[in-house]
């Protein structure tokens, strides 16, 4: 069998490049090389031929000859560069553990997460129960809520939200051991009222803004999450001490009622905390710049 004789690659990219660009010197620029390069190219690929590939000169319009070699030689470089590539793993999902206390998870921030979502769909989120009252959390988190006083001695952290408490019952327990006149605010009013405990937020810091001496209570029924405290109280079992950015879902449904015009600050608030180190992550670093934002809107 007689060896086939094929045009060098570089006289065939010159050619196609010349017919594609109309120009010799723009061609010799995408090929980096010089422009009488590509010419001797040309003519080389001619000579072999046998062939005028372009009927004129100085316009590079390609003879008829010339037209259909060119769309054998885009058939043949397309050919080449289709050629079969290994197979590539997807690359690793970027995960950010994000430890979160229960009530304000459903209250605050899933509402909200949507917009985390649209905004970084290459972070997925890995969200985790952090229990609020010894900040201890149930897996290892990237990043943690923790409500209290701060400072964090053990995490940097960040004021991520404050919140002001005001007494509150359901319309059905109002009805019963109602009405309370004035603004629940003294011990008569309070001593009526069957008082449901939470050490997340105690009662004494409601006494203390009132003027009352009384203790905090000893007795009835406590509860340690915020949420169902408010859910305790929409059972009826008296009145609760509501956080009104976190509970403002009860009261807008009317499952629950407030007793008092005024409202006092609550001295526990929460943080976002993080080991010394994490924030040079750009996902830990996006998604504490995005939830501090998303709590001012």
């Amino acid at each position: 069998m007689t060896a086939v004789r094929i045009p060098p690659i570089q006289s065939l990219l010159a050619f196609e490049a010349v017919a594609r660009l109309r120009s010799v010197t723009q061609a010799a620029a995408e090929l980096s090389v010089t422009p009488s390069a590509v010419s001797h190219r040309i003519r080389q690929l001619e000579t072999q031929l046998g062939l005028k590939l372009f009927a004129t000169r100085g316009e590079f319009l390609p003879s008829p000859e010339g037209a259909a070699y060119l769309l054998r030689v885009r058939e043949a470089m397309a050919a080449l560069q289709d050629a079969p590539r290994p197979a590539r793993p997807a690359p690793a999902a970027t995960r950010l553990r994000v430890a979160v206390t229960p009530t304000f998870s459903r209250q605050l921030l899933l509402p909200r997460l949507a917009l985390f979502r649209h905004a970084y769909p290459d972070i997925e989120l890995m969200l985790q129960v952090a229990i609020p009252i010894h900040n201890v959390t149930a897996e290892e988190a990237d990043i943690e809520l923790r409500f209290g006083v701060g400072p964090f001695p053990d995490r940097e952290s960040m004021h991520l939200l404050s919140d002001e408490v005001c007494p509150v019952c359901s319309p059905e327990y109002l009805g019963e051991a109602g009405p309370f006149e004035g603004d629940f605010d003294t011990e008569a009013e309070i001593g009526r009222a069957h008082l449901i405990r939470s050490p997340l937020e105690p009662w004494r810091t409601w006494f203390r803004a009132c003027g009352i001496g009384l203790p905090e209570p000893a007795s009835g029924n406590q509860f340690n999450d915020l949420g169902l405290v408010l859910d305790a109280a929409v059972a009826g079992f008296g009145v609760a001490l509501m956080r009104l950015k976190l509970g403002q879902g009860w009261l807008d449904s009317g499952r629950l009622v407030r007793l008092s015009r005024r409202s006092v600050r609550s001295p526990h608030d929460y943080f976002l905390c993080w080991k010394p180190g994490t924030l040079e992550r750009w996902e830990c670093a996006a998604f504490v710049d995005w939830i501090r934002q998303a709590m001012r809107d």
